[in-house]
């Protein structure tokens, strides 16, 4: 069966003293990447529950909350339990990877495992079928407006050919510098979510951003 790209336009390049209508541009996308750092795990700061719940009760579209924080046991099951559809947490923040799948997921969220650009998946392989999403990381981690590291797109072949063979049961989900050109090479190789910044928020008609990337994406895989 095709694979169906999904869109998860970044609010960290949205307006942020106007989420809730942003929320609303991209009324078409799949999901809306909710980016949370914390200062400590990455060097910048941005949003945290408060806001998160906020645009969660006025969203139209799903949120898939990227949490980029130190203790993210303790953190990550506020967000599910405010509603979000996916929560992802780093592997290089968990002392103890399952037992946040586990607190995620019965807190009624997907729950999604992050890769650092020079993170090995091999080293996660074992914890990953407690996860529903992986998202590899196309930059590094804390800053919107980068530019793709192609270099990673191995990472995420090798996580399609596992989800491909039965091995694996998620989403492979990238994150950082997508855009018209990069969204080809990604899904080539493999990534079923996409998560575009500026590409979207940044074009004059997000919804025809939107359209586009995801058609793009289409024709990658089914190429």
């Amino acid at each position: 069966m095709p694979r169906e790209p999904m869109i998860a336009p970044s609010l960290l390049s949205a307006d942020f003293a106007r989420l809730a209508d942003e929320s609303h541009r991209v009324a078409d996308a799949d999901w809306l990447h909710f980016d949370v750092m914390d200062a400590h795990f990455v060097p910048n700061l941005t949003f945290g529950l408060p806001v998160m719940k906020a645009v969660q009760a006025v969203s139209p579209v799903p949120l898939d909350c990227h949490l980029m924080i130190e203790n993210p046991e303790r953190w990550a099951p506020g967000y599910a339990e405010a509603g979000a559809r996916n929560v992802t947490v780093h592997a290089e923040a968990c002392d103890d990877p399952r037992a946040v799948a586990r607190d995620l997921r019965a807190a009624g969220a997907l729950a999604g495992l992050a890769l650092k650009p020079g993170t090995p998946l091999e080293d996660y392989l074992d914890v990953l079928p407690d996860f529903d999403t992986l998202l590899v990381m196309t930059v590094e981690p804390g800053f919107g407006g980068q530019e793709f590291i192609a270099e990673v797109l191995p990472k995420v072949r090798r996580a399609r050919e596992l989800v491909d063979t039965g091995h694996l049961r998620l989403f492979v989900e990238v994150d950082g510098g997508i855009n018209a050109d990069t969204i080809e090479r990604a899904a080539g190789a493999g990534a079923d979510v996409f998560v575009a910044g500026s590409a979207v928020f940044g074009a004059d008609d997000p919804a025809k951003a939107i359209a586009a990337l995801r058609s793009r994406a289409a024709a990658a895989t089914a190429g």
